[in-house]
């Protein structure tokens, strides 16, 4: 901890993005035509194939880890404050990507515990900005200083998290319209549940977050996790998945009683990510969805904004995930100003 700079850039990459890569993370966590059907993306908002948003953070922390993260004592992330998508990534970028800190303090509860503020930029070989981010990062205090010596380092009050399961009598989205005019702010849906073993753990951060306490039992049990833990990218790839499937699901009822399907995507990102408690081997959690909010646009007269609120819950009944989104919905009339 004591070793980061502050307002320091930092660059790493590049990173080749291929088709192929592009349509295997999205056969396995983010079906949409757009990530895997090069015909239907052409026709599509975004115009051609392009990756996942969650397939890019992907990228993005597989970079982290292998040019600076592995490097150093890192204890994990709490999450992240916001992720713009700005542009899509298509097959044949090289990505390369910027990380300047630009704050730092020892948590006032942990005091071998640093957590640093960076802002992330991924570029692609154009220089456009194809993703920005901050987040925190926990990093391993080499000289913790005694507790009556922290001064104003104390813990942070936090607003007490709200349940999704604490709600009741909650309007179920509906089977028969997607579009944007006919989504109930309120309604809420359950998504689905996933069981986190060791070896699927340890594969997707082979793959994607390589860091010893998603790699190893041993280190794990010595972390601040307790055990194996889950990469937090991948307890959000389950998400993304579940809430697809679930939105395909709705989209075959629709159209089995010969309705319109309205169509939904890309997402311009996320805001307030979470991962509140670890997801140790062997949890298994389950994924509520509840429509918070709609934003009509002018700039998108033939589109809305649907915003979302996401949680999982482990079988403890703790919430361990929680997720602010957003994404584009199809709209049955164009939008007009007053």
């Amino acid at each position: 901890f004591e070793d980061i700079v502050l307002d320091q850039p930092m660059t790493f990459g590049p990173m080749q993005v291929t088709k192929e890569g592009i349509i295997a993370f999205a056969t396995r966590y983010d079906p949409q035509l757009i990530h895997l059907d090069e015909e239907e993306a052409k026709n599509s908002i975004v115009g051609g194939l392009c990756a996942s948003g969650f397939h890019t953070c992907c990228m993005m922390m597989r970079m982290l880890c292998d040019h600076w993260l592995n490097k150093t004592a890192s204890l994990g992330a709490p999450g992240l404050d916001e992720v713009k998508w700005l542009k899509p990534v298509r097959p044949g970028d090289a990505l390369s990507l910027k990380i300047v800190f630009d704050q730092k303090r020892v948590m006032g509860s942990r005091p071998n515990v640093g957590i640093a503020r960076a802002s992330y930029e991924m570029l692609n070989q154009a220089g456009d900005v194809v993703l920005s981010t901050v987040c925190q990062q926990l990093i391993r205090v080499r000289h913790p200083a005694p507790a009556e010596a922290r001064g104003n380092d104390e813990k942070k009050s936090k607003a007490e998290l709200y349940s999704l399961w604490d709600i009741k009598d909650a309007p179920k989205p509906s089977t028969e319209s997607m579009y944007f005019e006919d989504r109930l702010i309120g309604e809420m849906d359950d998504l689905g549940s996933h069981t986190f073993e060791a070896e699927e753990i340890i594969a997707f951060a082979k793959e994607w977050d390589p860091q010893p306490f998603h790699l190893d039992v041993e280190a794990g049990k010595k972390s601040l996790f307790g055990g194996l833990a889950a990469s937090g990218w991948h307890t959000a790839a389950h998400f993304i998945r579940l809430v697809v499937a679930q939105r395909l699901r709705v989209e075959a009822a629709i159209r089995a009683k010969k309705l319109p399907v309205a169509v939904y995507g890309p997402s311009p990102g996320f805001k307030n990510l979470k991962w509140l408690k670890p997801v140790l081997a062997g949890d298994t959690l389950e994924y509520r969805a509840r429509t918070s909010g709609k934003v009509d646009l002018k700039s998108r007269p033939t589109r809305g904004l649907i915003l979302t609120r996401t949680q999982a819950r482990n079988q403890k009944g703790e919430i361990v995930f929680d997720y602010e989104g957003m994404i584009l919905a199809e709209r049955r009339t164009p939008f007009k100003p007053a």
